[in-house]
């Protein structure tokens, strides 16, 4: 990993942001009050675009390349769990502001970087995502699972049958 790549962590009750050894943020999981997974397609961490984690105060943006989709995905599943504030979205759904990714139209960044930001710039868009949730990976792999199989019993009932 580059030294100044950013990554998550866990430490104690806290979702720390680090760039090599130094700490660059500190979310405490107390004021945690949703997180948007944006995904690019599905919803496996390879598809994940980033995550927006709605603190009490602002929002918060996470590349996928933090590492946020194994905080998320697989830490602390009780906690998630529990919480009921994970939700999704399908990255064309989920646009941003052209200011967080920045580019010139093919070499547009469609991912953004690392970004706090107050809650008020990015409340009003998030409001108009057709959000689905909430929901924890686990729960939205299993609920994927029974609607693939109710599709397919109705698939199987409606085929004509042989005679």
């Amino acid at each position: 990993m580059r030294q100044d790549a950013l990554a998550t962590r866990w430490e104690a009750t806290d979702l720390l942001l680090v760039r090599g050894q130094e700490v660059a943020d500190r979310i405490a999981a107390a004021d945690i009050r949703r997180v948007y997974v944006v995904c690019d397609g599905g919803d496996t961490p390879a598809e994940l675009d980033f995550v927006i984690v709605e603190t009490t105060a602002d929002h918060v943006i996470l590349p996928a390349d933090s590492g946020i989709a194994g905080r998320v995905y697989f830490d602390r599943q009780p906690y998630w769990t529990e919480r009921a504030c994970i939700y999704w979205v399908i990255a064309r759904h989920a646009q941003l502001p052209r200011h967080l990714c920045p580019g010139v139209w093919l070499l547009r960044r469609h991912r953004p970087a690392y970004l706090r930001l107050p809650q008020r710039e990015l409340a009003p868009l998030i409001e108009q995502w057709p959000i689905e949730g909430p929901q924890t990976w686990e729960q939205r792999k299993w609920a994927q699972v029974a609607s693939r199989r109710h599709r397919a019993a109705l698939a199987q009932r409606s085929a004509p049958r042989a005679s």
